[in-house]
């Protein structure tokens, strides 16, 4: 397959991790970079094992697998940095350092190349050599307390703010603005994507909320964390679920008009004092229709309205089917790539490789003579 997105030209060296990083690296391979992921040589068991066509944040790319613990894999790599606009990495600071493979060392061999670096608590800091998941860097910038129920601790909220939004697509957005600086100023640099700092970034708004007095500390009391009857999901009768946001005064009305839910003083929709008995009567009113039923009433109106649909019904939702927001990629359902792009389409390049299958073909096209790669393979610094 040809390949297709605003970033076709541009080569990036993954090595291999979990979460945030791999994540970087779909988003760039997705718009058409080369990313080269460089797996161990004996597979570590990095995150949840399963079939390759199913690890969907592998995909668009290929795979080599290198010995890091011998010095001719570091110099594998290092060679390949010559070749490279940037290198993306997601070990505990300093860790790339000891391996000989740190912005230093990759600098010195090509001092154009962008070396993005993604970790949750930063690459300094008390905090900085320690381990930590998604949960852990949530809730040191404060994001956790602010979600779930009042009557409930605040729940593990998948890894979608923290590994993904706050560090995945943070180093992606770091890497791509130093690559466009990289060609005004002929100079490389790093970029430390921590996943404390891009939650906070995405918190931007609730803290100036919060600085105003209209945020409080309290879950559950806020417009946007379910203290709001018309900013909230309901059951149904059929135990599934419906969204509603009608925050705007034209939105609040319309759903008045279309429920029957009676609020003769909708104009104070705000005061927050009357939020608690308003959400109650709201879940009476949800309980009466399925999600279907309501869906007949509410899809397509002004009331800011959508089912709550799961991992298996969004796929077939006839909104989502118009878009082509999912894609069938050899036998699997994967979501589609984005944001879209009017005159250089990014897509999915090709389905995830097993650890290591392309080490021989990827050699070959970077340049290196099948005397070299027989070399290295008797040695076992690839396989």
């Amino acid at each position: 397959m040809t390949a297709s997105g605003p970033l076709v030209g541009y080569k990036v060296i993954e090595l291999a991790g979990i979460g945030p990083n791999p994540m970087c690296a779909m988003l760039l391979a997705d718009m058409g970079a080369e990313v080269i992921r460089v797996d161990r040589v004996v597979d570590a068991g990095l995150g949840i094992a399963m079939d390759p066509k199913n690890a969907f944040l592998d995909r668009s790319r290929r795979s080599i697998a290198v010995d890091l613990k011998q010095k001719e894999g570091v110099d594998l790599i290092l060679s390949m940095v010559e070749q490279s606009d940037a290198l993306i990495e997601g070990f505990r600071a300093g860790v790339t350092e000891r391996m000989g493979l740190g912005p230093d060392d990759c600098a010195a061999r090509n001092p154009r190349l962008v070396y993005g670096r993604v970790t949750g608590w930063g690459q300094d800091g008390p905090l900085a050599k320690v381990a930590g998941h998604d949960l852990n860097y949530i809730s040191l910038i404060g994001a956790a307390h602010a979600i779930g129920r009042s009557d409930s601790p605040p729940p593990p909220p998948m890894n979608l703010i923290g590994d993904f939004g706050g560090g995945g697509v943070f180093l992606a957005l770091g890497v791509v603005s130093a690559l466009l600086e990289a060609q005004k100023s002929g100079r490389g640099q790093v970029v430390d994507a921590a996943m404390v700092d891009g939650v906070g970034s995405l918190a931007t708004a609730v803290y100036g909320m919060h600085s105003a007095g209209i945020w409080t500390d309290d879950r559950e009391n806020n417009i946007l964390d379910g203290g709001a009857h018309f900013y909230n999901t309901y059951e149904t009768s059929d135990g599934k679920y419906v969204s509603i946001g009608s925050i705007e005064s034209k939105f609040y009305a319309e759903l008045l008009e279309l429920t029957g839910f009676e609020d003769p003083e909708h104009e104070g929709h705000m005061d927050r004092t009357r939020w608690p008995e308003q959400k109650v009567r709201m879940t009476e009113i949800f309980k009466t229709k399925t999600r279907d039923e309501w869906c007949e009433i509410l899809e397509g109106t002004d009331v800011c309205f959508a089912p709550v649909l799961t991992l298996t019904e969004a796929p077939k939702h006839p909104h989502n089917v118009a878009r082509d927001s999912f894609v069938e990629v050899a036998g699997a359902t994967h979501p589609a790539p984005a944001p879209r792009f009017s005159r250089t389409p990014s897509q999915i390049q090709k389905p995830a490789s097993a650890h290591g299958a392309d080490t021989e073909a990827v050699l070959k096209d970077w340049g290196f003579s099948p005397d070299a790669v027989g070399t290295l393979k008797s040695k076992g610094v690839v396989s």
